[in-house]
């Protein structure tokens, strides 16, 4: 049998890229008209479908967690960052390296678009940062100087994996990735301290009305002037808040705790603060309640703090007008000509302690300071929204020992005894007594120099009692001539 065999001719390199370059015009040529002639709307419909019937033979499965929810953070974003931050993939060619200010470790975090791979139970799972800038414009008023276009830009994580997993992966895989995320955060925070923006009109999209630094208040309840008694009082009542989750929740209460702490100026109250801070290793919010416009601004800052922290609102009998309590006044005419610049009022400041908003989050501590208790609306006063009252005193002998430790080392000294005694007899703060012994490094000089204030300023005060009693006395005469007259 004969078999004749046909020579086939094969294409030239030329042949062939000419042909594709043909293909690939005529696709552009394609795109173009349909660009041109098919409606926008019926585009993104064909394209839609054809994603969809893509899918539909495709056994991956893709589930999309985007940064914000709403005004409110992404919980599953912020821990799934936390979670890969230390993970690094061999495939990923691009990372955002950064080491934040008095920080001593290398912080290495994905890049936008950059996917990084991690492996669950055996379970192949494909993490992506997808990253969308946008452009918005935002503006506080007709002719504001803050009219201005922003460049922002709208973040997601994409993780994708076989469905037949999806079970798995929500499961057990998201807790887990949260419960680590947690444990990272724990070993790599550093104590923050928040305040307000300056120029808060200017807003950019999921931007916050809160700037933050480093807190490195050295504060601790070790070097605390204060009486052991109360210390441990306070530490106890800590540790039992942040134990009872469960409790608060069985109970129907949010899971907060408002603390007052009242007394002169230099008894510590904000070292205490930063002590509360570093012993729960919680960051702090410092609220200037002056600073905000109305009830609902304050919302919305209530909003954005973050849980398992401390809000601190200063000086809350000085710092605003509080409306409902100046409305009768207001109403005959008192303050026709000096309206007050906030319209913050005394319900908004109690529902934001103790109302609907302030379940917005969880264990939060609220730390009000004030140097005059007195001159409180006995309506802030009631538990539920200043739980525990603490009186911030003047020195006594047990804190001036722990600030003679703190400052100078010593426990013990034979100048102790005179010094006590005459902290025991006058009204001298713990800042007054740390001044004094700042001024000397020696042990024996500083006591001997705080010895002679401390017998100075009783002798001042005694002086200032003795000319006070003899002026009124000498006043007494005439007041009673006056009241005569009067009469």
């Amino acid at each position: 049998m004969t078999m004749f065999i046909r020579n086939m001719e094969i294409p030239s390199a030329k042949t062939v890229m000419s042909t594709a370059a043909s293909v690939a015009a005529t696709a552009m040529l394609l795109r173009s008209i349909s660009r041109d002639f098919i409606p926008g709307e019926f585009q993104h419909y064909l394209s839609t479908k054809f994603r969809s019937l893509l899918n539909s033979f495709s056994s991956q499965l893709t589930l999309v967690i985007d940064e914000f929810e709403g005004l409110n953070r992404n919980h599953i974003f912020t821990a799934a960052q936390l979670y890969l931050r230390p993970t690094i993939s061999p495939d990923s060619k691009r990372f955002r390296v950064t080491m934040p200010e008095k920080e001593n470790s290398i912080s290495v975090s994905m890049e936008k678009n950059e996917e990084i791979i991690d492996f669950f139970e055996g379970v192949k799972l494909q993490w992506k940062l997808v990253s969308t800038q946008i452009s918005s414009k935002y503006i506080d008023g007709p002719g504001s100087e803050y009219d201005s276009t922003f460049k922002s830009e709208l973040r997601s994580l994409e993780l994708s994996f076989h469905k037949k997993h999806k079970d798995l992966v929500l499961g057990s895989y998201l807790p887990y990735v949260l419960e680590k995320a947690k444990e990272v955060k724990e070993e790599r925070k550093t104590l923050k301290l928040f305040t307000l923006k300056y120029g808060r009109r200017v807003r950019v999209v999921g931007g916050t009305q809160w700037q933050s630094v480093n807190l490195d208040h050295p504060a601790t309840f070790d070097t605390l002037a204060m009486d052991e008694e109360a210390q441990k009082t306070i530490m106890e009542d800590l540790e039992r808040f942040v134990k009872r989750k469960e409790y608060y929740r069985r109970v129907g209460k949010a899971w907060k705790r408002g603390y007052l702490l009242f007394g002169p100026p230099g008894t510590g109250k904000s070292s205490l603060v930063a002590a509360m801070a570093n012993y729960l290793n919680f960051d702090v919010y410092d609220l200037e309640l002056t600073d905000v416009r109305s009830n609902s601004e304050l919302r919305k800052m209530l909003i954005s703090t973050a849980n398992r922290s401390i809000l601190v609102v200063e000086d809350i009998d000085c710092s605003i007008e509080l409306q409902d309590r100046l409305a009768n006044a207001r109403a005959t005419g008192l303050h026709a000509f000096n309206t007050p610049k906030t319209e913050m009022t005394l319900s908004g400041l109690l529902n934001f302690i103790d109302g609907l908003w302030s379940s917005c989050g969880d264990e939060r501590i609220i730390v009000f300071t004030t140097n005059h208790k007195d001159r409180l609306d006995p309506a802030l006063l009631r538990p539920g929204r200043m739980d525990v009252h603490i009186h911030m005193s003047f020195c006594t002998p047990c804190g001036f020992k722990i600030l003679a430790s703190n400052y100078l080392g010593i426990r013990e000294h034979i100048l102790f005894f005179d010094i006590e005694q005459l902290i025991a007899t006058m009204k001298v703060t713990p800042a007054e007594i740390g001044e004094q012994l700042l001024k000397n490094e020696e042990p024996e000089g500083a006591l001997r120099d705080l010895l002679e204030f401390l017998a100075r300023k009783k002798r001042e005060t005694a002086r200032s009692i003795e000319e006070a009693a003899n002026k009124s006395e000498s006043g007494a005469p005439e007041a009673k001539d006056r009241k005569t007259d009067e009469l």
